[in-house]
């Protein structure tokens, strides 16, 4: 099975099942001399565990990180460094009466379709679990970053249509971890948690869309024409489970604006080139403009819902029902939140090494 690997320079290899034993990482790239602990990473982790809250699936595991490799007295080695998460509160027999029922909406079809073979406990390597590995590496990649004054915001912009009013990049770190649905308008918020809550006992699920905003990227960053910034961001964002669309800066909004209304001016500001708005969303021509990187995600309903829904019999080949039981996220966004940072952190820091604005070397000096 090939696309387990993530990134060029700063690179990440995921592995594990949602039913097997235990998920990981393996991040290789990470130069040598960064200061982490054990601490770093489970911060990261901890704002992705499931069953914190009553829009997170009642799974509930601990979720805690072992580093098994790659650090010595606290820094980095610049070696591979590979981390672990054991699965401890995994229920595979709720799995058994469907695993010849394809859901709808899940790779369960699919995965039967490319490899002949499927593990049905949870989805398996389909499963959303899988991101465990990814926030993991992403939260090296945070800190490296962070050495070099990038930050990075994600919230939820929109659940089930209602949509959070617009915070600057400090208000939105401030609020989003204060509400569940982390979205930095408490009112916004208390109209979701009442939709979510509303739809779970129909049996049903809601999705939305999460917003990230990158501040301090240098300009320079991206290599066009087929590894743009811009692009290599997509790909990352499109790569987690439930993500059906990307756009960043004025995105679709821009098929229905004027060249004149879409352009960005360009002024000179304290001896700096910047720009007067921001629609191109931080990135021309595939590189970075050195303003604020604003990309979002469209991330679709929890597909494992508890009405009935049309299916097939992999057995019989015929048509089936299916009613989906077990312990499921009745929305994604909120959880999706520091998977999503994770993924924009891993783009940039990989970028910042190709573009040699970070020297390996540096870290120990």
């Amino acid at each position: 099975m090939a696309g387990n690997i993530f990134g060029q320079m700063f690179r990440i290899t995921t592995w594990g099942e949602s039913h097997g034993r235990a998920v990981g990482v393996v991040v290789d790239g990470l130069p040598a001399g960064l200061p982490f602990s054990e601490a770093d990473i489970q911060k990261e982790l901890d704002r992705r565990r499931p069953g914190q809250s009553e829009v997170s699936t009642p799974r509930s595991e601990a979720d805690r990180v072992e580093i098994l490799s790659g650090i010595f007295e606290g820094m980095s080695t610049g070696t591979p460094i590979s981390m672990l998460v054991w699965n401890s509160d995994a229920r595979s027999s709720s799995y058994d009466a469907i695993k010849n029922t394809p859901r709808p909406g899940h790779a369960d079809f699919t995965y039967m379709a490319r490899y002949g073979i499927r593990d049905h406990r949870g989805g398996g390597r389909s499963s959303a679990r899988e991101t465990i590995g990814r926030v993991a590496g992403g939260a090296l990649a945070k800190l490296l970053l962070s050495h070099y004054g990038i930050r990075i915001a994600g919230h939820v912009l929109e659940l089930g249509g209602i949509r959070a009013k617009p915070f600057s990049f400090e208000e939105i770190l401030e609020n989003v971890e204060k509400t569940p649905v982390r979205c930095a308008d408490p009112e916004a918020a208390e109209k979701m948690l009442e939709k979510v809550a509303a739809l779970r006992q129909e049996g049903d699920s809601v999705g939305g869309i999460v917003e990230l905003i990158v501040k301090g990227v240098p300009a320079g960053l991206g290599e066009p024409v087929f590894d743009r910034l811009d692009a290599d961001l997509a790909k990352a964002l499109m790569s987690i489970p439930a993500v059906k669309g990307f756009e960043i800066g004025a995105g679709f909004e821009a098929a229905r604006m004027r060249g004149s209304e879409m352009n960005d001016p360009f002024r000179m500001e304290e001896g700096e080139i910047t720009c007067s708005r921001n629609n191109a969303g931080g990135i021309l021509g595939g590189i970075s403009t050195g303003l604020d990187i604003v990309c979002r995600a469209a991330v679709k309903p929890t597909p494992s819902i508890g009405k009935v829904q049309q299916t097939v019999d992999l057995t019989t080949r015929e048509n089936a029902e299916i009613a989906i039981k077990g312990r499921h996220d009745p929305t994604i966004p909120p959880r999706m939140v520091p998977v999503a940072e994770a993924m924009v952190a891993l783009v940039l820091a990989d970028h910042m090494l190709r573009s040699g604005f970070i020297n390996p070397r540096t870290l120990l000096e």
